[in-house]
């Protein structure tokens, strides 16, 4: 009896996990058949359907929606553009080369570097290859502001005929060919403004938003480009520079569609960048005999008469240069300052020991950033580890039409105590009367330097010591002065005061030369070098300075700026 009970028992346990399962396995398929359909409902949803049926608060914090939508391709596929392109390529060669021609060649003058005499165009076709549009964006920022904006993702990998003529400042003709063109950017194109007559825009505006890669190759017809050195760089730069600035965003270039006056889209200044080139330091020596000639070319557009030049100086990898320069702003968001350090050859082309760039968009506006930029051989190449030197700027950003939140450095009640009104007296474009005499502000005033103590400064004895003293130059001036002698210490104290009477704070430096005192001779461990900028803008400064040409070592230092304004009439 047990037995059957046993056996019905195991039976209808058995029955009831099937019937169990069975559910079980028709439930998750149901489930797993409403999930699809879901997901496949979400996918063929656009960014505007989700932004309708979901509000902002239902996304979580990593879910951004860009201003920078892409059409679908299903709704819009750019086959029929690029294929009608191809068709009628072979009559847009013939009708735009000597069109593009006549504009190009006035523009790749405007940036013919120095080496170079002359240039034209002797050949100048686009070729057979037609360039390949592989999307199409809208910006919703710029479409809201009273018209669309349009960006257009091209790709032209081309056969052009280009030969240039050239010749060099030392008369020197060659006809360069320009080929195996491959180019990859992003093309903005602003229709504004909407207005109510027919095609329905006024203007268009058109920019290079983005290049994303530019490659060329320059060939000499019946010869070898490198057997005049400097050549291939220089024409490779120009070609650069003259892309990268006279049609790359933030500059457009206007089309009127429409008769009206539509200077109000043209790119407008909207401040000044005052620059004070101070020094570089651990420079490559380029030069196999002596050391490099080292200056620097300034640009924050590489425009022949917008780029600034520092004096040459000569056999020294860690020149001193203290140059202010001056240049305009278009858009405070978008550019960059860029610092070029070469050597001087002589009558030869300048050989590039590197370049830095620091993007404008990181200077707070009114306020001094000192800075210690390292130089590269190239900036689009982020990754160079090798040590090619370092430059150091002080930078001051000063927007048009806040000038009013300085105080007035020719105001009887104020003294010239900040570097900004230094700044903005110094190089302001003050408007003057034919009668009026120039008038320049100075800072003048006492500098008192505490030289308090040093540490950590390189061994130099063969006892494992050193007998260190500090001097104490002002550059311009000339004035010295110096501290007692520290016997047999890598870690000095001094706490020694000197008085400095600085006639032009503005233009002047502090260099400190850290010796080691010797009975028959003194030699040197390293230097600190600043401008007073620091000490002026904040009137006393204590802090640690790195002493420069030794492995280690640091000054502790007290600055203190008692300030006196003078004027000079000329």
């Amino acid at each position: 009896m047990a037995f059957f009970y046993s056996l019905l028992f195991g039976i209808f346990f058995g029955v009831g996990l099937i019937i169990l399962f069975a559910r079980f396995a028709n439930s998750r398929s149901r489930h797993r058949s409403f999930l699809a359909t879901t997901v496949a409902a979400f996918g063929r949803m656009t960014v505007q359907d989700s932004r309708k049926l979901l509000p902002p608060e239902f996304y979580p914090s990593w879910v951004v929606f860009s201003q920078l939508q892409k059409l679908s391709l299903k709704s819009l596929s750019l086959t029929w553009l690029n294929h009608h392109l191809g068709v009628i390529w072979p009559f847009v060669n013939e009708a735009a080369s000597e069109l593009l021609r006549n504009n190009v060649e006035p523009i790749l003058e405007q940036y013919r570097p120095g080496i170079l005499q002359s240039l034209k165009f002797s050949k100048f076709t686009l070729g057979t290859v037609a360039p390949q549009f592989t999307g199409v964006s809208i910006v919703e920022s710029e479409s809201e502001a009273g018209g669309t904006t349009l960006e257009l993702e091209m790709q032209w990998d081309g056969n052009p005929n280009i030969v240039l003529d050239i010749r060099t400042k030392l008369g020197v003709g060659l006809p360069v060919q320009v080929k195996n063109i491959g180019f990859t950017g992003v093309f903005r194109l602003i229709f504004k403004p909407l207005v109510d007559e027919f095609p329905c825009f006024g203007a268009v505006s058109y920019s290079l938003r983005e290049k994303k890669a530019l490659d060329f190759t320059l060939k000499v017809v019946g010869g070898d480009i490198s057997t005049i050195p400097g050549i291939s760089d220089a024409i490779e730069e120009m070609i650069h520079n003259a892309i990268e600035d006279s049609i790359t965003w933030p500059v457009r270039n206007i089309v009127p569609i429409l008769p009206g006056d539509y200077s109000d889209l043209e790119l407008r200044p909207v401040g000044t960048l005052d620059v004070k080139l101070v020094q570089a330091r651990e420079l490559t020596n380029k030069d196999i005999v002596g050391k490099s000639d080292p200056y620097a070319v300034l640009f924050i557009r590489p425009l022949r008469d917008r780029m600034k030049t520092s004096k040459t100086i000569d056999n020294d990898l860690n020149p001193i240069w203290n140059e202010h320069f001056q240049f305009i702003v278009e858009d405070h968001s978008t550019q960059h300052l860029t610092v070029r350090v070469l050597d001087d050859e002589g009558v030869q082309a300048s050989e590039s020991i590197g370049v830095a760039q620091v993007a404008l968009k990181e200077l707070e506006p009114g306020k001094v950033k000192d800075i210690w930029l390292k130089l590269l051989k190239d900036v689009e190449v982020q990754r160079d580890n090798k040590s090619r030197g370092q430059v150091h700027l002080e930078l001051l950003y000063i927007p048009y039409g806040t000038e009013s939140c300085f105080k007035n450095p020719f105001s009887s009640n104020v003294t010239m105590t900040t570097l900004e009104k230094t700044l903005n007296t110094e190089n302001g474009d003050t408007e003057k009367t034919a009668t009026q005499k120039k008038i320049d502000a100075i800072v003048r005033g006492v500098l008192s330097v505490t030289v308090i103590a040093a540490e950590e400064l390189p061994k130099v004895d063969l006892m494992g010591k050193a007998d260190p003293f500090v001097v104490l130059t002002l550059k311009k001036s000339g004035a010295k002065q110096k501290t007692r002698v520290a016997n047999d210490t890598l870690n000095p104290v001094w706490n020694q005061t000197f008085d400095f009477v600085v006639e032009d704070g503005l233009h002047e430096m502090l260099i400190m030369e850290v010796y080691d005192h010797d009975p028959f001779r003194k030699e040197k461990m390293g230097r600190c070098i600043m401008t007073l900028s620091r000490v002026i803008l904040e009137g006393e400064i204590q802090d640690c300075f790195p002493v420069v040409g030794t492995k280690s070592g640091k000054l502790y230092l007290n600055l203190k700026w008692t300030a006196q304004t003078v004027f000079r009439n000329f």
